[in-house]
């Protein structure tokens, strides 16, 4: 919403500083934040208007920062290179909360990839995405699937820039779905990605963070990806790889921050890991410490606390609570509230340059603190005022926030 604010004022957000665009982002803050509270007045709500808080408060921000340093040093918060929701507009990790899933009319393109055997032999694939063939680096069928029995273990060139790529096998390919063959991106598809880590394929990230292709595609470098997906069609007909065009309608996720097409790719990230911290979750509702009512929504909770994935907690953001991480010339990591701070945890920065992650938090690692901080529950936790009232008896919640 800032952004779209400076930009009915003629300014782009790349032409500020992080301290600027702060200032701006206070303003709107103070501007609306201050018409949702009239609203809330109008409508008659009674609440203690003389306790308003905010999570970007100096001493709600403390407390925020303070679990971050506490759970990375417990060992629950790692940063890694996984796959994320990637908006390559605000150029910044989406939750999955934030993609939008849409009905679009695309195409399906038949394409066919030589085979590395003996005469002119082909297998052909079926892809809404022509222009991530470039990062492909297998080719899978179903091991059942009869059609393909002999060419488990051959190899395939991909069109165009003839890297030579395994036809491997796994259940996980439906056979009565296009050719039954699938491409693997591992660098540009979530289950691509899942398929890779299992068959321990090689990851070539073919896009830059603006959606424009990298100089591991080998072609259409810095060019856009939509203009490259109508750029190469016509290229991959010329070259005899395209077999045909169908009509196909599919679901596609779009931002909800800036509606562009959402792009799966891999990126250093920071991570809450959620196995290492759900079990006692999981256990309360398991023992009937908590119940649910109705009683069938236990059933869905244990099923999404069985099956949860690592949290992605950072994002390329300005507003907001920034990540306590500092990095010395070497790029190594050290945790700390600030600079002070990574000193006396860590005596050999003493002396050292360092500079601090750009990244911000998202929004519900400050949100998750709120029922109990508000009440510094978390700060200052044998206080009269947590004490009153916590433990709750209640919680009244809807079933997508389970």
């Amino acid at each position: 919403k800032v952004v779209q604010m400076l930009r009915e004022r003629g300014i782009a957000k790349s032409s500020l500083s992080r301290d600027e665009f702060l200032s701006y982002a206070w303003e709107w803050k103070e501007k609306y934040g201050g018409i949702i509270l009239q609203q809330l007045k109008k409508m008659g709500c009674s609440l203690d208007w003389d306790r308003t808080s905010f999570t970007m408060d100096p001493d709600y921000y403390r407390s925020v920062i303070n679990v971050f340093i506490e759970l990375y040093n417990k060992g629950y918060i790692y940063r890694g290179k996984r796959m994320i929701n990637w908006d390559t507009r605000a150029q910044t990790a989406l939750s999955d909360e934030e993609v939008i899933f849409k009905e679009v009319n695309s195409k399906l393109y038949h394409l066919r990839y030589k085979l590395d055997v003996p005469g002119d032999e082909y297998i052909t694939i079926a892809t809404v995405r022509p222009e991530t063939i470039l990062g492909d680096t297998a080719i899978c069928v179903n091991p059942k699937d009869e059609r393909y029995t002999h060419l488990h273990g051959k190899f395939a060139f991909v069109p165009l820039i003839n890297r030579r790529i395994p036809i491997i096998t796994d259940d996980y390919v439906t056979m009565d779905f296009g050719t039954g063959a699938l491409k693997v991106t591992p660098a540009h598809d979530m289950n691509d990605y899942q398929l890779g880590q299992k068959h321990k394929l090689e990851v070539i990230d073919t896009m830059n963070d603006d959606g424009t292709m990298s100089e591991a595609a080998q072609l259409y470098i810095g060019e856009d990806r939509f203009a490259v997906r109508k750029k190469i069609v016509p290229e991959l007909e010329a070259a005899g790889h395209l077999v045909k065009i169908e009509d196909y309608t599919n679901q596609i996720g779009f931002s909800e921050r800036t509606d562009v097409v959402v792009e799966p790719r891999l990126s250093l990230q920071w991570w809450v890991d959620m196995k290492k911290i759900s079990g006692p979750a999981l256990n309360a509702v398991a023992d009937d410490d908590i119940k649910f009512y109705p009683a069938k929504f236990k059933n869905l909770y244990r099923h999404w606390m069985e099956n949860i994935k690592d949290w992605c907690i950072s994002r390329q953001l300005w507003w907001g609570h920034r990540i306590p991480a500092w990095y010395d010339a070497d790029g190594k990591v050290y945790v700390g509230s600030d600079e002070a701070d990574v000193n006396a945890r860590y005596p050999e920065t003493k002396g050292k340059t360092l500079r601090q992650d750009e990244d911000c938090l998202d929004t519900w690692f400050s949100s998750w603190l709120w029922p109990f901080e508000v009440f510094k529950g978390y700060s200052d936790p044998g206080n009269a005022e947590i004490k009153y009232y916590y433990p709750t008896n209640t919680l009244v919640t809807a079933p997508e926030i389970i």
